[in-house]
C-alpha cells in the first residue's frame, strides 16, 4: 500500500483554572492568578500540539504515553513531554513540517506571550519558529471559557516523510 507523503494529526486538550498554580501555556510561565490545574504543568496548548503529533501517526495519545497515573509525571514540563512524543514521531520516519494552534481563554492575554511560545515550543522541536503558528481567542464571555473556569486549546500537526540519507 502506498504511504500518503504527509500526514496530519489534531489534539484537543481543556484544564480548569484554579487558585495556587501557575499559568504554563506553550511552556511560558504567564502572570495571572489563577493557574491550570492537572497532573503535569497542565499546559493545555503543548498537550494539544502533543496529541496532534502523535494522532497523525496513530501513535494513541498523550495520557496513553505518560499517564496521569504515574508519579514520575506528577509537575512534569510538557516540553518534555512534546520532546518525547516527538522522537517517537521521528522514530517512525516522519518530521514536523508546521503546527497550527489556537488557545482558548478569556484572560489573560495571550497574543504578548506568542513569540516566546513559538520559539520554546520551536527550539523543542528542532523546527523554525515559523513553523509553529499560535492564535488565541475567547468565547466571548459564553460557557466555562467565557466564565474564565478553564482553559482549551486546539493543535494540528502536518507531519512529512524523513529525506532518505544519500549513501
Amino acid at each position: 500500500m502506498h504511504t500518503p507523503p504527509f500526514r496530519i494529526g489534531f489534539g484537543y486538550d481543556v484544564h480548569r483554572l484554579v487558585p495556587g498554580r501557575p499559568l504554563i501555556l506553550g511552556g511560558v510561565t504567564i502572570p495571572h492568578h489563577l493557574g491550570l490545574l492537572g497532573h503535569s504543568d497542565a499546559d493545555v496548548l503543548l498537550h494539544a500540539l502533543t496529541d496532534a503529533l502523535l494522532g497523525a501517526l496513530a501513535l494513541r495519545d498523550i495520557g496513553f504515553h505518560f499517564p496521569d497515573t504515574d508519579p514520575r509525571y506528577k509537575g512534569a514540563d510538557s516540553l518534555l513531554l512534546l520532546r518525547d512524543a516527538y522522537r517517537l514521531v521521528r522514530k517512525e520516519g516522519w518530521l514536523l513540517a508546521n503546527a497550527d494552534c489556537t488557545l482558548v481563554a478569556e484572560r489573560p492575554k495571550i497574543n504578548p506571550h506568542i513569540p516566546l511560545m513559538q520559539e520554546r515550543i520551536a527550539h523543542t522541536l528542532e523546527v523554525e519558529p515559523g513553523q509553529i503558528s499560535i492564535k488565541a481567542t475567547t468565547h466571548e464571555q459564553m460557557d466555562a471559557f467565557g466564565r474564565e473556569e478553564g482553559i482549551g486549546a486546539y493543535a494540528t500537526a502536518l507531519i512529512y516523510p524523513q529525506p532518505q540519507a544519500s549513501l
